[in-house]
C-alpha cells in the first residue's frame, strides 16, 4: 500500500526531468538571443567613451582604457541637440494626436457604420499599406512646396496627418467590441457621435496607447522625409541630424557613437514607460475581424 505514492512520485520526477531540461534549453536560447541583440547597443555606448585611436584598435577592446567625454563634447558642439530634441518630440506628439483622432474616427466608421462604397474605400486605405512609401514623396513634396511650408514643423508632420495603419489597427479593435453596446446606446437615445465618444471610444484606451507607441516609433525612425523637406539643421529631427555626421566624422567613431547614444535616449525612455502597451499592441494587431 505504501509503494504506490512512492512510485507515483518517482514517475513524476522522471517525467519532470525532460521538461526541466527543455525549459533550460529554451531559456539558454532566449538569453543568447537577448545578448546578441543588446550587444550592439552596449558596444555603441562603450565606444562613445573611447578615444579615436582606441575605437579603431586591432584587436578591439571592449571597455575603454580611459573614459573620455570628447565624443559628446564634439557632437554637441556640431549639432544643436536642443532643437533636434524639440523637433523630434514635437513631431512624435503631433503625429500621435493625428493618429489617435483621425484613425479612431475612421476605424469606428469602417467597423460599425454602413455607408456606400465602404469596402472599396477600406480597400483604398489598405492599398496605402501595400505600396512603398517612396512613391508618395514627390506628390507630398509638391503639395508642401505650393503651400510654402518647406522647412517648417508642419512639413515634418504632414505625412502623418492620416495613418492607414492606425485606421486598420483601430478598425480591428472596434470590430472586437460587441454590437450590443451600440444598439443599447441607440435605444437610450444616443446619436452616432455620442455612441462613438461616450460609449466606444473610452473602451479603446489600450489600443490607443498601443497605437501611440507604434506611431512614436515610426515617427522617430523616419529619416528620409525630414532630410527631404527640411534642409536647415535647426528644423531637422534627431535621425536626420545624426545622418549629417557621416560625411564630416566618417572615421571618428566616438563622435558618431556619442551622437547615436544621445539620439537613442528619447525612444528608450518612451519604451521603458510604455513597454506594456507596446507588447499589448503587438498582440492586438493579430485580433481577427
Amino acid at each position: 500500500m505504501e509503494r504506490g505514492p512512492i512510485n507515483h512520485a518517482a514517475g513524476g520526477r522522471k517525467r519532470g526531468a525532460p521538461a526541466a531540461r527543455k525549459a533550460r534549453a529554451v531559456h539558454a536560447v532566449l538569453i543568447a538571443g537577448a545578448v546578441l541583440m543588446i550587444f550592439p547597443f552596449v558596444w555603441m555606448i562603450l565606444t562613445s567613451f573611447k578615444s579615436i585611436g582606441e575605437s579603431v584598435q586591432i584587436p578591439p577592446t571592449f571597455l575603454p582604457n580611459t573614459w573620455l567625454m570628447d565624443g559628446y563634447r564634439e557632437v554637441t558642439r556640431v549639432l544643436p541637440f536642443g532643437k533636434l530634441y524639440f523637433n523630434t518630440l514635437a513631431l512624435i506628439f503631433f503625429r500621435i494626436v493625428c493618429a489617435v483622432v483621425f484613425s479612431s474616427m475612421a476605424g469606428f466608421a469602417f467597423a460599425k457604420l454602413q455607408f456606400p462604397l465602404k469596402r472599396l474605400l477600406f480597400f483604398l486605405v489598405l492599398s496605402q499599406l501595400m505600396l512603398p512609401i517612396q512613391i508618395f514623396i514627390i506628390p507630398q513634396y509638391v503639395m508642401l512646396s505650393k503651400l510654402k511650408q518647406l522647412n517648417t514643423l508642419f512639413a515634418l508632420v504632414f505625412p502623418g496627418l492620416v495613418s492607414a495603419f492606425g485606421t486598420f489597427f483601430l478598425r480591428q479593435f472596434y470590430l472586437s467590441l460587441p454590437n450590443d453596446l451600440s444598439e443599447a446606446a441607440k435605444l437610450d437615445g444616443c446619436n452616432i457621435g455620442q455612441t462613438f465618444l461616450r460609449i466606444l471610444f473610452p473602451l479603446t484606451r489600450t489600443a490607443l496607447m498601443a497605437l501611440g507607441v507604434f506611431t512614436a516609433v515610426f515617427a522617430y525612425s523616419d529619416m528620409m522625409w525630414p532630410l527631404i523637406v527640411n534642409m536647415n539643421i535647426d528644423k531637422m529631427t534627431l535621425s536626420a541630424g545624426i545622418n549629417s555626421l557621416r560625411g564630416q566624422f566618417t572615421t571618428q567613431y566616438p563622435t558618431i557613437m556619442a551622437g547615436s547614444t544621445l539620439a537613442m535616449a528619447p525612444m528608450m525612455v518612451i519604451y521603458l514607460l510604455f513597454q506594456r502597451q507596446f507588447i499589448e499592441g503587438i498582440a492586438l494587431t493579430g485580433t481577427k475581424a
